[in-house]
């Protein structure tokens, strides 16, 4: 007989750790089910050089536990990969969680059964294929876990060594003097095109579309610290209440077009001097109105043309195409200089595509760009794409092809049709718009909450009415649609994966709207739920 949970956890990154704990406390029996060989999620799998969180330490980390975050010393204002990754591990063993962990485990199937009330689970690993059941599955499968890779003609020609961002070697790999090429300048791509750069021997960039980046200005973090853990319960009150999940000092943002342009000006300098992505905060119309945004752009372009010395290459760096803060905001550590180094050149694939890999490198625009080190910054099928690589199953419906015109959810949190599966951070709520720590945190708490309704009242399945989840997409697509963010080809949209239906996958009211709605929906018994 196949052994049984009350609940079924899929990922053991920060959502799945902490959903962990939460159901533990409540004397829930659960059972954490994990692909990689160790916690920590996508810190667990991004090892690319310079990967590096782009909230400050202080902000990403979590705060249900005053001890553990009074204890815990950032080194940097922004935490690179192996330090979060420590961090990761440091909860892992002092909740000793991993007892309840089945790393090297991926979940294949699940199909719901309406007599019991209960999700069979087949999962895989090593020792081979498991059967388990259910009452709930929680997927923390991540809202950028799916890696995106894209196929190119000739990749098996090519004679050197070929890596991804996505799944690069833990042990690193020896680039010194190394003819490299890059592609991709996205987050990934900027982060391990800065890092490397000073010890490659010729770094070769292949660009489809710019990036806006604001800077870190990273530096030690012990300052920080030593301000904010005294007041740590206010602070991160405030935090969970403000409209990003962390805090960017916008009580009262100004209207860009109503403000005198010499005062609009120096509150672009001031965010600019503090860095990071609180930089387009100030301002409450940036990201709807495209007088008021096209300003903001046009300052980081001035910014890029002031750090990079060749004006031509500087241009090409310059985003023109879509508005800033469209695409998700890159934070830099000195990116845009490494174009002033002899060793570095960029390739503009708007002008010279990319037409196939040789044995010696990479042939765009009928040149050959000979290198020894192909590293592929591709990025990933965002927010659907690990959730729809799962069969979930209920009857004839299967969730992927649902969701093959965009995601349909209830608050990012169930979809119509399949009762007692929850999602933390899915589509549709705040996740990538945020502080994915804030909203991961209020997501667990919600679950835990529900489930322990769902235990006290006697209740054994939950599922969200068609109307209910009708007018959440409605609302999630309406709120997108008086904003700049649907023109940007972005992982927002889905726009970076062949084939897949461009809709605004996030919710994009905010992370204290979006508490007020979950807290009064949950207030109300579960308005827009159907339990029983």
């Amino acid at each position: 007989m196949a052994q049984h949970y009350d609940a079924l956890v899929i990922g053991a990154g920060f959502s799945g750790m902490y959903q962990l704990i939460r159901l533990r406390e409540q004397g829930f029996s659960t059972r954490v089910v994990e692909k990689g060989t160790g916690v920590g999620g996508t810190w667990y799998w991004n090892r690319y050089p310079g990967a590096r969180v782009d909230i400050e330490s202080v902000e990403y980390s979590y705060s249900f536990d005053d001890a553990l975050q009074q204890e815990w010393d950032w080194s940097e204002r922004y935490a690179a990969q192996p330090e979060i990754l420590r961090y990761a591990e440091h909860v892992a063993d002092r909740y000793d969680l991993r007892r309840d962990i089945s790393f090297e485990t991926s979940v294949e199937k699940a199909v719901w059964d309406e007599e019991s009330d209960r999700w069979t689970v087949t999962m895989l690993s090593a020792e081979g294929s498991e059967t388990v059941t259910a009452s709930y599955v929680i997927a923390a499968t991540g809202c950028l876990s799916m890696p995106s890779r894209p196929h190119f003609e000739g990749m098996d020609d090519f004679e050197g060594e070929t890596y991804w961002t996505s799944s690069y070697p833990r042990e690193g790999v020896d680039l010194t003097d190394k003819r490299v090429a890059v592609i991709g300048t996205g987050s990934s791509g900027l982060q391990t095109i800065t890092a490397i750069a000073p010890v490659v021997g010729e770094l070769t960039v292949f660009q489809r579309t710019p990036s806006y980046a604001v800077p870190a200005h990273n530096g030690p973090e012990a300052d920080r610290l030593r301000e904010v853990r005294p007041q740590y319960p206010a602070f991160r009150e405030l935090s969970a209440l403000s409209p990003l999940g962390f805090q960017c000092g916008e009580d009262n943002p100004r209207v860009m077009m109503e403000t005198d342009p010499v005062d609009v000006r120096a509150e672009l300098d001031r965010r600019w001097a503090v860095g990071g992505l609180c930089f387009n905060s100030g301002f409450e119309d940036t990201l709807r109105d495209q007088a008021a945004n096209d300003l903001a752009a046009e300052y980081v372009r001035d910014q890029i043309r002031a750090k990079v010395k060749d004006p031509e290459v500087a241009e090409k760096l310059c985003p023109t195409t879509y508005p800033i803060a469209s695409k998700r905001m890159c934070v830099d550590t000195g990116y845009f200089e490494v174009y002033n180094q002899d060793n570095v050149s960029l390739v503009d694939l708007q002008e010279t595509p990319i037409e196939r890999f040789s044995a010696k490198g990479v042939v765009a625009g009928g040149t050959e760009y000979e290198v020894d080190v192909i590293i592929l910054a591709t990025g990933f099928d965002a927010m659907t794409g690990a959730l729809n690589a799962i069969e979930f199953r209920n009857g004839e419906q299967v969730l992927s092809e649902k969701w093959e015109h965009g995601p349909r959810t209830y608050l990012g949190l169930m979809s119509v049709g399949f009762p007692n599966l929850l999602t933390v951070t899915g589509p549709q709520s705040p996740s990538v718009l945020s502080n994915m720590m804030t909203s991961i945190e209020y997501h667990v708490d919600w679950i835990t909450r529900l489930l322990q309704a769902q235990r006290a009242e006697g209740l054994t399945r939950i599922e969200p009415r068609p109307e209910a989840e009708d007018n959440w997409v409605n609302t999630t697509n309406d709120l997108a649609d008086l904003t700049l963010m649907p023109q940007a080809s972005s992982w927002y949209m889905g726009a970076n994966i062949p084939g897949k239906q461009r809709v605004f996958m996030p919710f994009i009211g905010g992370v204290g709207a979006y508490k007020q709605i979950g807290d009064g929906i949950a207030t109300v018994g579960y308005h827009g739920f159907d339990r029983a």
